[in-house]
């Protein structure tokens, strides 16, 4: 049975969905069975990874509206290994459909709970906020990971999702559990970043990952280009993890690594 990891974090431009992306990416090319669901109005992930959410009858809002099943809205991508539910801009308007529906949080757990059976890992893309569908995403999760940016206000509201996630945790979800923090945009040069590192690392302790994704022109490139960044890298759609040189790309196969060995589960699936 897979595992169910929301990407959360209520501040926008903090590297989530490029963490989303590229890390799903990098576990598919792992020999990993990936799940990509994008939950966010804006449907970045989506187009991030060539798919463009217009072109899509069926995605998860009108799977979570009754339009739709589950199933139909799985669309292959171009990586093998990795599926994806795309968003809609409908889904802007959903929190304002559902606020007096009862158990309005558990909507998207019960509909996504069967396709654990036939993934790994499935990720969930959210909202920069912390409204009902960001809700609705942690509830159907077994964990969360939190991308931090390393600047100046990086801990600046944590607090507050973290209190939210422990409401969540002990009122909705008592399964859940924090799969981790992921420092984003470290620049290795400036003092500011290495200050950060130092903060996020002795307020969390070892719920944060040691893999630091840089400050990367490639890794801020490659959704123009539809693609997660190690897809710019790879000859032919040819992936060898040997040969990747851009320090954006290989950071998202170190924290895919670093996630694994988290679980107990080997670098690469069946040793292949």
């Amino acid at each position: 049975m897979g595992k169910i990891i929301s990407i959360v974090n209520q501040k926008g431009g903090v590297g989530k969905t490029t963490t989303a992306i590229n890390l799903s990416a990098s576990l598919a090319v792992l020999d990993y069975k990936i799940l990509l669901i994008d939950t966010d109005p804006q449907a970045n992930a989506g187009s991030g990874i060539g798919v463009d959410s217009k072109e899509q009858k069926h995605n998860i809002y009108t799977a979570l509206v009754g339009q739709s099943q589950i199933k139909d809205c799985v669309v292959k991508t171009q990586i093998p290994n990795l599926d994806l539910i795309s968003s809609h801009i409908d889904l802007a308007g959903f929190e304002l459909e559902i606020v007096n529906q009862v158990a309005r949080e558990y909507i998207l757990k019960e509909i996504i709970g069967d396709l654990k059976e036939e993934y790994d890992f499935i990720f969930i893309d959210c909202s920069p906020s912390l409204g009902l569908m960001v809700i609705n995403s942690i509830v159907a999760s077994d964990s969360v990971l939190i991308p931090v940016q390393c600047e100046y206000f990086a801990l600046e509201g944590i607090a507050k999702l973290k209190n939210t996630i422990e409401i969540i945790r002990k009122r909705l979800n008592p399964e859940l559990v924090m799969e981790g923090y992921v420092l984003t945009m470290y620049d290795g040069r400036t003092n500011l970043s290495k200050m950060v590192v130092d903060d996020v690392r002795t307020h969390f302790g070892p719920l944060c990952f040691q893999t630091l994704v840089p400050r990367n022109v490639k890794l801020a490139e490659a959704p123009s280009y539809g693609v997660p960044a190690l897809l710019m890298f790879s000859e032919d759609g040819e992936f060898d993890i040997s040969y990747l040189e851009n320090k954006g790309a290989k950071s998202y196969i170190d924290l895919a690594k670093e996630l694994l060995r988290r679980n107990t589960l080997p670098e690469i699936k069946n040793g292949q």
